[in-house]
């Protein structure tokens, strides 16, 4: 080979491999502009049922409005995350939840042992029970005279657990009907088609103070329980942070601001 062959061909390579190591060092760059991206805004899902006054319900605007919504509104906000609300069959929670169609589940969502199977629950933030409503001329007094009758409750509510806790009650009913949603079964109250319909005693009480001599609340009850935020077993960052936000909530008076609105009184356990 002549000098001047030698020297053309190691040009050559001289060129080639400054032009390897160019495209090397573009490469190597790339993960550095990705990690300086602006990072998206954290968003929370929540499902509930949107018919569920006054936890969370649609207003005369078609709006989602109630308790559950504004005290998660804040919640979100001391998080500093985006909150979504979104609608879901409220029988398919759980899987909707395992599912990650959404975060969290805020809806007056009672804390039980058989969802604390598939749940992690915040602290809980309300206390309630299982009322039994009939109307103001039923002759039901009693738990007792529920025997023969026809009783309402919302389909995967835990109504229907509270029921069924209570055997002797349930196996003396004519039948426990189940209903989408609470609305549609105190239609069927009114109407007569029910002779009583157990419900959240929030729901309850929001109902039967608006239509005042229309309704009758029993003594009586299925049980006291509490409220939580369930979110999934594997989220405990989620769970810590709604945890401190709703226990600031509660010490700097803002949860009770919330339900005073709603209920008329602090009833923030």
């Amino acid at each position: 080979m002549t000098m001047k062959k030698l020297t053309a061909v190691l040009a050559a390579s001289l060129a080639a491999g400054l032009l390897l190591t160019a495209c090397g060092k573009k490469d190597e760059a790339a993960p550095e502009a990705a990690a300086s991206a602006p990072v998206a805004a954290s968003k929370i899902i929540i499902g509930l049922d949107d018919n569920f006054p006054p936890m969370g319900f649609r207003d005369e605007k078609n709006e989602l409005v109630g308790f559950d919504i504004d005290l998660a509104r804040e919640a979100a906000k001391r998080i500093g995350a985006e909150v979504e609300f979104k609608p879901i069959d409220w029988n398919a929670k759980e899987a909707e939840l395992s599912g990650h169609r959404i975060d969290a589940l805020w809806n007056g969502l009672t804390i039980t042992e058989e969802r604390k199977a598939n749940i992690a629950f915040t602290t809980p933030y309300l206390e309630n029970r299982q009322i039994i409503v009939v109307t103001a001329k039923s002759p039901i007094k009693t738990k007792a005279d529920l025997k023969g009758k026809v009783v309402g409750v919302q389909d995967g509510s835990s109504a229907v657990e509270a029921v069924g806790k209570d055997e002797a009650t349930a196996k003396s009913l004519k039948e426990l009907k189940k209903f989408g949603d609470n609305v549609t079964a105190l239609m069927d109250l009114t109407a007569g088609r029910l002779d009583a319909l157990v419900v959240d005693e929030v729901t309850g009480r929001y109902y039967t103070t608006k239509k005042p001599g229309e309704y009758v609340v029993l003594e009586e009850h299925f049980g006291t329980e509490e409220y939580g935020v369930g979110v999934r077993k594997d989220d405990a960052d989620l769970l810590a942070k709604l945890n401190k936000a709703l226990a600031d909530m509660k010490q700097d008076g803002s949860a009770a601001k919330i339900a005073t609105q709603w209920f008329g009184a602090n009833i923030v356990k």
